[in-house]
């Protein structure tokens, strides 16, 4: 038999995110002055009182196994959390803890999808989503949406996306990458629609505590009984509580659900850093304060981000209602050039942008947004301001394609 790769693994994109981080990086390592603008973690350490509790977890020899579903005890500090913020009433044998709510997402695609079932994905979405579909067997159906839905499936659509293959509808609000806030009203809709065709929902909702405008974040699994017994909830410690490198998220479901994914973990995995859980309920049962001010600091970037970007020649912005991204249209560049190059698409824009100015982009096309790239905003406000000053000089001395004149 050739020694060769599986299947599963050569149909694996590689993330977009993490290969411009990447080459960022490298550039970095060669002197070069580069903004990243392309990174999706919060800038701000972990607080204080959520390290000192790691700390003491590590000097006490608190570094052994646990349950590998997690700690009783933090599992329990969920359950409290999902009920006083959200309304939602879990046990902690619904709750599972896991290394991050990538590998949560992972866990529940696991549990739910056999091969060949269809997996619904309004997009644009995360770049991580379609692939973990795939992993698990799964196939995404993409649910193509526009800059003037606000990005946002009409319900219409998500119903002719409907077979008898549908297991599930992967949701995200706030999202990654467009920042878009779902409605009480548009949730209730799509719950009613997964209760009549009976298909679970993987609601992420990581970016919950960053929303702005006078947006609400609301679980869809509050919605009404019937989905909360068809709902996945996904979130985690990493963008509220600057905590991305501890690797720690978490899932409420159905306690079917919950302890197939638990069956899963421990063999995948097994438990979640010991000392990352020990942090994780400190911050939970620390002051929110931390998370107020990073959130009010993210509502202050997001609009100096927005005015400054009002000035740019060429590009035109998503107002987002939540998360730390910006989506940038970039269509009126196409076609233009510097230096003989011309800008096809997205990814050119990206590309020349990072060459000529410095400043790294993720291309849409990754998360499904064809002529777009997206900005984060989880930067110092003296880098936004440098950053959109470079994008600016650079979009300026971009010049139509020069077209041939034939005899």
């Amino acid at each position: 038999m050739p020694l060769t790769l599986s299947r599963t693994c050569q149909a694996i994109a590689p993330s977009a995110t993490l290969k411009m981080n990447a080459l960022v990086g490298e550039m970095r390592d060669r002197g070069e002055d580069v903004i990243s603008l392309s990174v999706g973690e919060p800038d701000f350490i972990t607080p204080e009182h959520i390290r000192e509790a790691g700390k003491r977890a590590i000097d006490e020899g608190k570094t052994r196994y646990t349950a590998a579903s997690g700690m009783p005890s933090l599992r329990s500090a969920i359950a409290k959390y999902l009920l006083e913020e959200k309304g939602l009433n879990y046990t902690r044998e619904e709750i599972i803890v896991g290394n991050g709510a990538k590998q949560v997402i992972l866990g529940a695609l696991q549990a739910v999808v056999n091969p060949g079932d269809e997996v619904l994905l309004p997009a644009p979405c995360w770049v991580s989503y379609p692939e973990m579909i795939q992993m698990a067997g799964g196939v995404p159906v993409w649910i193509n949406t526009s800059r003037e839905q606000g990005f946002i499936p009409d319900i219409r659509q998500i119903e002719s996306a409907i077979t008898p293959r549908t297991k599930a509808l992967l949701l995200n609000s706030p999202s990654n990458p467009t920042g878009a806030v779902w409605s009480r009203e548009q949730l209730t809709a799509l719950a009613k629609l997964a209760v009549k065709h009976q298909f679970y929902i993987i609601s992420d909702e990581i970016y919950e505590k960053l929303v702005y405008d006078g947006a609400e974040h609301v679980s869809i699994a509050s919605i009404s009984k019937q989905v909360f017994n068809q709902t996945i909830v996904v979130s985690g410690f990493s963008k509220a509580y600057a905590m991305t490198g501890w690797r720690l998220g978490y899932a409420a479901g159905p306690r079917p659900v919950i302890a197939a994914m638990a069956a899963y973990q421990s063999h995948a995995t097994g438990n979640a850093n010991s000392i990352a859980q020990y942090a994780g309920l400190a911050a939970l049962k620390g002051s929110q304060q931390c998370v107020y001010d990073m959130a009010a600091a993210f509502s202050r970037r997001r609009m100096l981000m927005l005015n400054c970007l009002k000035l740019v020649p060429h590009v035109s912005t998503f107002i987002p209602k939540g998360a730390f991204y910006v989506l940038l249209d970039v269509r009126e560049t196409f076609g233009m050039t510097l230096d003989e190059k011309v800008i096809h698409d997205g990814n050119d824009f990206a590309e020349m942008l990072l060459k000529n100015a410095r400043v790294s982009v993720v291309p849409g096309d990754a998360f499904g947004a064809p002529g777009y790239v997206r900005l984060s905003y989880a930067v110092s406000d003296e880098r936004i301001l440098e950053a959109v000053r470079r994008i600016g000089n650079f979009t300026d001395k971009l010049q139509k394609a020069k077209t041939r004149k034939f005899a």
